[in-house]
C-alpha cells in the first residue's frame, strides 16, 4: 500500500509539473528552450579561420625580434607593468622603428579586432615612445582599423552575438539610429566622441543596425581623435600616472561631452525645425 500511495503521488507529481510548464507556456507563448552557442559551425569556423590568420601573422613578426627581446614581450594589464615594457622596449624600438611599428600595428590592430581589453595600455605606450604627433597618428590609425575590421567581422557572425550579450541595448541603438538616419554621421560622431556606448558595442552593433561603412569610418576616425590625444599625451608622463581611471577625470570627461554635443547640435536643431 505504502508504494502505491508513493505511485500515486509521483503521478500526480509530475501531472502537477507538466501542467505548471503548459500553464507557463501559454503565459509566455513560447516553450523553453536552452541557450545555444550563438554562432553556428560555419559563422564559428570563419571566426577562428580569420583568428588563426592574425596570430600567424603576429608569431612571424615575433620570430623576426631578437632572441634577447622573447622574455620581457608581454601585454601589460597595470601601470607599473607598462612601466617595464616602456623602459625595456625603448632601445628595440629606437634601433628597429620600422620592426617596431610593424609589430605595435599588428598587435593593436589584433587586439581591437577581436576585443581582447588592454588597448588603453597601447596607446599610453605610443606616447611615451613616440610623442604627442606620431603617437597620436598611429593611434588614431590602428584603432580605426582594428574598428574597420571588427565591423566586417561582425558583419559577417556579429548579429547572433550582440543579440545573445545585448538584446535591449541593441534594441534601444537601432532605435535610436532609425530616428537619426538623416544626421546620422553627427550622432556616430557623438557616441565615439563621449563614452556614452562602449566603442566595443559601436564596433560590433554598426554593421547589425545598417550604418553604412563610410559613415562608421569617417566617425571612427575623427570621433576617436580627442579622447586618444589625451591618452597619448598622459603617456609623455607614464611615471606620474597613478591609475588609468585619472585619465577620464570629471573636467575630462566635462569637455568630451561639450564637444560631443556641439557635434549633435545640428541634428538636435533640424529636429526642432521639422517639429516646429
Amino acid at each position: 500500500m505504502a508504494a502505491q500511495r508513493g505511485l500515486v503521488v509521483v503521478e500526480m507529481g509530475g501531472r502537477q509539473l507538466d501542467r505548471e510548464e503548459k500553464n507557463a507556456e501559454s503565459l509566455t507563448g513560447k516553450k523553453f528552450k536552452p541557450e545555444k552557442v550563438p554562432l553556428s559551425r560555419w559563422e564559428f569556423a570563419a571566426a577562428l579561420g580569420v583568428f588563426l590568420v592574425f596570430s600567424t601573422g603576429l608569431f612571424c613578426i615575433y620570430l623576426t625580434m631578437p632572441a634577447a627581446e622573447y622574455g620581457e614581450l608581454r601585454l601589460p594589464r597595470t601601470l607599473s607593468e607598462l612601466r617595464v615594457l616602456k623602459d625595456h622596449l625603448a632601445t628595440f624600438a629606437k634601433d628597429y622603428p620600422a620592426k617596431f611599428i610593424l609589430g605595435y600595428c599588428s598587435i593593436y590592430i589584433f587586439m581591437q579586432t577581436f576585443m581582447i581589453p588592454g588597448t588603453i595600455f597601447m596607446s599610453l605606450l605610443a606616447g611615451a615612445l613616440f610623442g604627442v604627433i606620431r603617437g597620436l597618428f598611429l593611434v588614431v590609425f590602428n584603432a580605426t582599423a582594428g574598428a574597420s575590421s571588427c565591423y566586417f567581422l561582425s558583419k559577417f557572425i556579429g548579429k547572433p552575438i550582440v543579440n545573445w550579450l545585448w538584446p535591449e541595448k541593441l534594441k534601444y541603438f537601432q532605435a535610436e539610429i532609425a530616428k537619426r538616419r538623416e544626421k546620422l554621421l553627427n550622432y556616430m560622431l557623438f557616441l565615439r566622441v563621449t563614452p556614452t556606448l562602449p566603442n566595443l558595442f559601436i564596433n560590433l552593433a554598426s554593421p547589425i543596425v545598417d550604418i553604412p561603412f563610410h559613415t562608421f569610418f569617417l566617425a571612427t576616425v575623427l570621433g576617436l581623435i580627442p579622447s586618444s590625444f589625451i591618452t597619448v599625451r598622459a603617456g609623455l608622463a607614464l611615471g606620474d600616472l597613478k591609475s588609468v581611471k585619472d585619465l577620464y577625470d570629471f573636467k575630462t570627461l566635462s569637455v568630451l561631452f561639450l564637444i560631443g554635443l556641439l557635434l549633435l547640435f545640428p541634428a538636435l536643431l533640424k529636429r526642432k525645425r521639422i517639429y516646429e
